[in-house]
């Protein structure tokens, strides 16, 4: 009951008679502007804006009690010209035979096996393409029919996801990890007896090592500059519940390993 007793809005236009929408709103505008999504600027003369649009979600507890209201602004990527607003979008995301292998090293070594989750993690990358998006009614601006230019990659843009890769694993690397060949999603460190890898796929990263003091230095690196959650000891992944224990390791009620 308490679930659906909660609406999202669709349109900007409802959102705005609500003030804990509006509340919700200025919360993300302020973090965009913080992050220096964008400038403001006039519109160029020899290239066109792409629009943008606010996505709600009422995000639950799991007695079903509302947590938070939540607004995210997205670019209309669908209406961005190739080669002009983007050149590439491919992005690795590791592979589940690969997550599954590590998962079950885990456990038959008896290594640590954590997962983090970055916040707003697209809008970390950095955009190497010149892309204009029109203001949404909730950016205010001091002049008439001013424009964003993006400097930072935002959600909807066909770049976004490569970027915030490309941003994650030259961090990764310049911090001692390297790239498995068979996996461009997987990052390995290994030094002595010390052994630690780290899979990403989008914004969940799972951290699994014999050593826990590297476990924990990476994860303070990445948070002083992505700002993640330590969500602990693994649990769910790619929407499988994950049950580890020193009997094996437990995909719902499928076991895998002994």
């Amino acid at each position: 009951m308490a679930t659906s007793s909660e609406t999202e809005p669709k349109s900007f236009k409802e959102a705005s008679q609500s003030d804990k929408w509006i509340k919700a709103m200025n919360a993300k505008i302020e973090t965009l502007e913080a992050n220096h999504t964008w400038i403001l600027t006039d519109p160029p003369p020899n290239k066109s804006a792409i629009g943008c649009k606010w996505i709600y979600k009422v995000k639950h507890k799991a007695d079903g009690s509302v947590e938070r209201y939540k607004a995210r602004l997205v670019a209309k990527g669908y209406t961005q010209i190739e080669g002009q607003d983007y050149l590439d979008t491919f992005s690795p995301v590791a592979k589940i035979t690969i997550v599954r292998l590590l998962h079950v090293l885990a456990v038959v070594n008896n290594w640590h096996l954590k997962q983090l989750d970055v916040n707003n993690v697209f809008l970390h990358g950095d955009l190497n393409e010149e892309v204009f998006m029109t203001l949404s009614p909730s950016i205010h601006s001091t002049k008439s029919n001013q424009v964003c230019r993006l400097q930072r990659s935002l959600y909807g843009l066909k770049q976004a996801s490569r970027q915030w890769y490309a941003r994650l694993s030259t961090f990764l690397i310049s911090h001692g990890y390297r790239q498995c060949s068979s996996d461009h999603s997987l990052f390995i460190k290994q030094h002595l007896q010390s052994f630690t890898a780290l899979v990403v796929y989008v914004d969940d990263i799972v951290l699994l090592g014999n050593d826990l003091l590297e476990i924990k230095s990476i994860t303070q690196l990445l948070d002083e500059v992505f700002k993640i959650k330590d969500l602990g000891d693994l649990k769910f992944f790619l929407g499988l519940e994950v049950a580890c224990s020193k009997q094996g390791i437990n995909y719902l009620s499928k076991k895998i390993c002994s």
